[in-house]
């Protein structure tokens, strides 16, 4: 028997509608891992091993969940190759919110046809769950593990309701777009219930934690959350300052919503001014990335500062005359274009800054991670090999131990810049981690990789790296893998990386201070 919503159920309590509702066909299922997950994570005797096994079943999931936990999202210094590693290394909580993110960007739309746009939908809400954990980030001590999920499903209710009312949701949406009410209210007005019941009551129905289940009640009004969790007070009001700032990017309203955004953010979690600068710097370029992770088309968003000049003009040509508007019109473009390369130079600089490791000057884990991307698909194109070199410097424990951490720091320096300035211009070396560094050398052999990296192992070892006050001497382990993408079988970029950091520990085993090549055999070869 279908349990199908039709018009005359508008006439229903509360309870009345919510029952029908929970008991409609069209209520979407959580995929069978997701579902299971959160039946898992509530046992106080799950073990990390419990939740590795489940999600392993899932082939498809698990490589969307190694590949955001081996983005930037993350930046993990090390590579997680599996997701047992992955459930190790980010914890149950963070493992649950990545299968519930991936199996919820999955909801399509009903059977029936409507005027929502889920697409949309789905864009905003990601957006959303970006901008949530920005801001949590931005707050001293503050947990950040559930609030990327919660900011992803606080309009969970919207999507309950238009795929359950299809028809009766239309008229929601006129409302929205004849009198500009806000979804909130004109929720109300048609169904006499909202969102945030609807999306809470589901997410109960589902078995959601607590702390997934008040953010979706509460976020249209974080005041009327009175418990006494500091942790989800914090999340809650994180994912409804996140709405705010999404209205920024996407309504035509954006200065309102930043005006909202700035008082709001400083009374709810105290962020200060430059907090919020931060912030709203990048927002952005964060949700752009977020899509490229989640499998999740975005289109490019401009800056806060850019949209909040071009509203300014907006207002400023209000109640013009023709001669006047024309003559705006004019200054207002050639000052846009002004600012647009102002900009364009400053996202180039902070995109530059997220792509340089702080204290050694070379590239940092994610940039690394990117560009072999990039240059696996250069040799597949042109049918090349593509090496890469793991440098570990030894016993640097024993240097900062021994002469301290400033010291540390100063050879990290030194080491990368000798480095640097011995490989060919078009290869690539970036700081992998504490101290280790990897270089990629595109349309190199095994055989020129070695010699590259013999030559950079004798360099290390006879620099001396001088301070103000002593001159200190290091040596370094190499391990080398090289690889043809075009013609191999089942290729993986994480496989290479494994036979490089192979090939390392060898070199490490076999005393040091050597040159260690990856052979599929396993058979090594060195210098």
């Amino acid at each position: 028997m279908q349990n199908n919503p039709s018009n005359h159920e508008m006439a229903m309590n509360k309870d009345e509608l919510l029952q029908c509702i929970l008991e409609s066909d069209e209520l979407p299922t959580l995929p069978t891992v997701a579902s299971k997950l959160i039946t898992l994570t509530s046992k106080e005797d799950t073990t990390l091993a419990d939740i590795g096994e489940l999600v392993s079943q899932d082939i498809s999931l698990s490589a969307k969940i190694l590949k955001v936990s081996n983005s930037a999202f993350y930046s993990f210094p090390q590579q997680i190759g599996s997701i047992k590693q992955a459930v190790s290394i980010l914890g149950m909580n963070a493992v649950r919110s990545l299968v519930l993110s991936f199996s919820f960007l999955t909801m399509k739309a009903g059977k029936v046809e409507s005027g929502f746009n889920f697409e949309k939908f789905w864009e905003r809400s990601l957006a959303s769950a970006v901008t949530a954990k920005l801001i949590l980030e931005n707050v001293k001590g503050a947990d950040t593990e559930e609030v990327f999920v919660s900011g992803l499903l606080q309009n969970l209710g919207e999507l309950i309701l238009a795929r359950s009312f299809p028809v009766e949701y239309d008229r929601v949406l006129q409302a929205i777009e004849d009198n500009q009410e806000d979804t909130f209210s004109a929720e109300e007005a048609v169904f006499g219930i909202n969102h945030t019941l609807v999306g809470s009551e589901v997410a109960k129905r589902w078995g959601f934690p607590e702390v997934l289940l008040i953010p979706i009640q509460y976020h249209h009004h974080p005041d009327e959350y009175t418990g006494k969790n500091p942790a989800i007070r914090s999340t809650v009001r994180a994912v409804y300052l996140s709405e705010l700032l999404v209205n920024i990017l996407f309504s035509d309203k954006p200065e309102v919503y930043h005006k909202q955004f700035r008082k709001e953010a400083a009374k709810l979690l105290g962020l200060t001014s430059e907090n919020i600068e931060t912030i709203l710097t990048q927002v952005h370029i964060k949700v752009k990335e977020a899509g490229i992770y989640f499998n999740l088309k975005i289109k490019t968003t401009k800056s806060v500062q850019e949209i909040l000049q071009e509203a300014n003009i907006r207002l400023s040509l209000i109640n013009l005359d023709y001669d006047q508007m024309n003559k705006q019109l004019i200054l207002a473009k050639v000052h846009l274009e002004n600012l647009t390369q102002e900009l364009e130079k400053k996202n180039s600089i902070l995109d530059n800054l997220a792509n340089i490791d702080g204290l050694t000057g070379v590239y940092n884990h994610r940039y690394f991670q990117n560009i072999l991307d990039q240059e696996i698909n250069r040799a597949e194109r042109h049918n090349t090999s593509l090496s890469i070199i793991l440098i570990d410097i030894d016993h640097f424990k024993k240097v900062n131990d021994t002469y301290g951490h400033q010291v540390g720091d100063f050879i990290l320096t030194e080491f990368a810049k000798t480095i640097k300035e011995h490989i060919r211009q078009y290869d690539i070396l970036a700081r992998y981690g504490g101290e280790e560094f990897v270089v990629i050398l595109p349309e190199t052999n095994t055989e020129d990789a070695l010699v590259v990296g013999e030559k950079l192992r004798s360099i290390i070892e006879q620099t001396p790296f001088q301070d103000n006050r002593e001159t200190y001497h290091v040596t370094a382990s190499f391990g080398q893998a090289c690889s043809k993408p075009a013609v191999e079988d089942n290729f993986d970029k994480n496989g290479l990386i494994n036979q490089a950091d192979q090939a390392l520990y060898e070199a490490k085993e076999k005393g040091r201070n050597r040159v260690v090549g990856y052979s599929l055999k396993k058979k090594w070869f060195a210098f």
